[in-house]
């Protein structure tokens, strides 16, 4: 499969997905690095799909490929075995079908109902249970938490919650 261009993936330095896409395409190879918006969220920042990995596209026999190992933000270059992965054009194409126009991919909304066991994530309560009641607002919902003998009612992000 010399000469034909095929998807590879790069292993970032964590963190630094954007840093290692926006320098690999100043020295011209093409890249895509999927990000996802939480629901509710609009004017949130994105994050990664995949956190710490890159697509890049490469030529084999054609592109030079030694610049990208010293690329700022840029781990390594995905291998098996010796090779480089090669990562399918369908996958690729399947992933930036499931973005939207503005080219985010959007988890979808979590959803609970009324009387639903649920633990917290997140925040000060981390790791206590707790009983959904009711959503509030998109990404706000009321939950019953048992804190000192007593069923409090009190408003968290959805994000801080998981259903048990």
């Amino acid at each position: 499969m010399e000469n034909q261009p095929a998807w590879h993936l790069i292993h970032t330095k964590p963190r630094q997905e954007r840093t290692a896409r926006e320098q690999l395409e100043r020295q011209d190879y093409t890249t895509y690095l999927p990000e996802i918006r939480q629901p509710g969220q609009a004017r949130s920042p994105t994050s990664p799909l995949f956190p710490r990995y890159l697509f890049i596209r490469l030529t084999a026999g054609l592109d030079d490929w030694t610049p990208i190992r010293s690329t700022r933000g840029v781990s390594s270059l995905v291998r098996v075995g010796m090779n480089p992965a090669i990562i399918s054009d369908q996958l690729v194409a399947a992933i930036q079908q499931r973005a939207d126009a503005d080219g985010l991919h959007r988890l979808p909304a979590k959803t609970f109902t009324k009387g639903d066991r649920v633990r917290l994530v997140s925040g000060p309560f981390a790791d206590y249970e707790a009983i959904f009641s009711e959503q509030r607002a998109e990404n706000r919902a009321i939950i019953l938490l048992n804190l000192i003998g007593q069923q409090n009612r009190i408003e968290v992000s959805t994000d801080s919650i998981a259903t048990l």
